[in-house]
């Protein structure tokens, strides 16, 4: 299978808060983010691998400021690592005053997606080429949260053989 870049992968959408997006502290809901958040990352990884996925894990999210009614909404993703059947895409967060123009990054989250064949059974996704040093480190940091995921996922099946 064909080796590809990172930029091959990458997704950007934007989004304008509108008031049902809302939550009951005024600021748009943090669920909303996460929908969105999964969209740009499931994009990314369809467009890298030509492939429908699904998504099989979703890192931590912290909000680190809020997201306001008004605000332009943008998420940039892409493939960050590949496995053999799996992916793990970064997306990035930003919400922008389309007035002052002043932007503020807002969440970044890592997910991780399974490409899918034709018949819903876990399909190969081509290499991933890093073309930066940026994207070298990445790859790396990216290595380290799988062998986590995996060593976690391997702790919960050996607890859960207990119960």
């Amino acid at each position: 299978m064909k080796a590809k870049p990172v930029s091959a992968s990458r997704v950007t959408l934007s989004q304008l808060m509108q008031p049902q997006q809302a939550n009951s502290a005024g600021t748009v809901h943090g669920g909303w983010i996460m929908k969105l958040v999964d969209e740009a990352g499931a994009l990314a990884c369809m467009r890298f691998a030509n492939k429908r996925v699904v998504t099989v894990a979703v890192d931590q999210m912290m909000f680190r400021r809020p997201i306001y009614v008004g605000n332009l909404v943008t998420l940039t993703a892409e493939v960050s690592y590949v496995g053999r059947t799996s992916m793990e895409a970064e997306v990035q967060v930003v919400a922008e005053n389309p007035i002052t123009g002043e932007q503020t990054h807002t969440n970044t989250a890592y997910l991780v997606y399974v490409a899918l064949d034709e018949d819903g059974r876990p399909a190969e996704v081509p290499r991933l080429i890093p073309e930066t040093e940026a994207h070298r480190r990445r790859m790396e940091q990216a290595k380290a949260r799988q062998a986590f995921r995996l060593q976690q996922r391997d702790r919960e099946a050996a607890a859960s053989a207990y119960e």
